[in-house]
């Protein structure tokens, strides 16, 4: 599997909007989602090996995040007729056997990855309370394996920053995973 690198952030881009079924059984949308203080949509999926490697500090950032009145949202994007693992079905028991504590959302037509310019998966957005693009940066050093636990908590403190500021850190690391797995034109 090659790894893709999603660019450099773009301050200020605005959050685009989405209608999307989630594995909740509701659909949710970008008003619906936001925090208070700003909103984090990540775009994972199931059989991902980044994903794999950083999913339980996925959940510990959301939660963290959550409580800090960050909004946080994942979506799955990958053709699910090429990948039946990151199928609408399989997400819902991920989600479930998880316990997310996130809506995790199925962009079928894939429109939503291609409104946020989405390469990978994980790929993390970072908004601030106004929906402006603060952070499009990575989890932490993990890449196919998990980073020691010591390691710097990259999104966590860039979205905390944004919580309490507004702003993202100008200094940002680019995420790295697998690329999103596109439906034929």
């Amino acid at each position: 599997m090659a790894s893709t690198v999603p660019p450099v952030c773009d301050f200020g881009t605005p959050a685009p909007e989405f209608a999307l079924p989630g594995t909740d059984g509701r659909i949710h949308t970008l008003s619906g989602s936001r925090g208070a203080r700003g909103l984090l949509v990540m775009f994972i999926c199931n059989h991902c090996p980044y994903v794999k490697a950083v999913l339980e500090r996925i959940e510990r950032d959301a939660r963290d995040l959550q409580a800090l009145g960050i909004g946080v949202v994942a979506i799955s994007a990958n053709d699910a007729v090429q990948y039946p693992e990151d199928g609408f079905e399989a997400m819902k028991q991920l989600a479930q056997a998880r316990g997310f504590s996130f809506p995790y959302l199925f962009d079928e037509t894939q429109a939503v990855a291609l409104a946020y310019g989405a390469v990978c998966t994980p790929d993390f957005f970072g908004y601030n309370a106004d929906l402006q693009l603060q952070y499009r940066g990575r989890l932490d050093a993990s890449r196919k394996e998990t980073a020691p636990a010591d390691a710097r908590r990259d999104l966590f403190l860039a979205m905390e920053e944004v919580a309490r500021s507004g702003r993202g850190p100008a200094e940002q690391i680019a995420s790295m995973g697998c690329s999103i797995k596109w439906k034929a034109a």
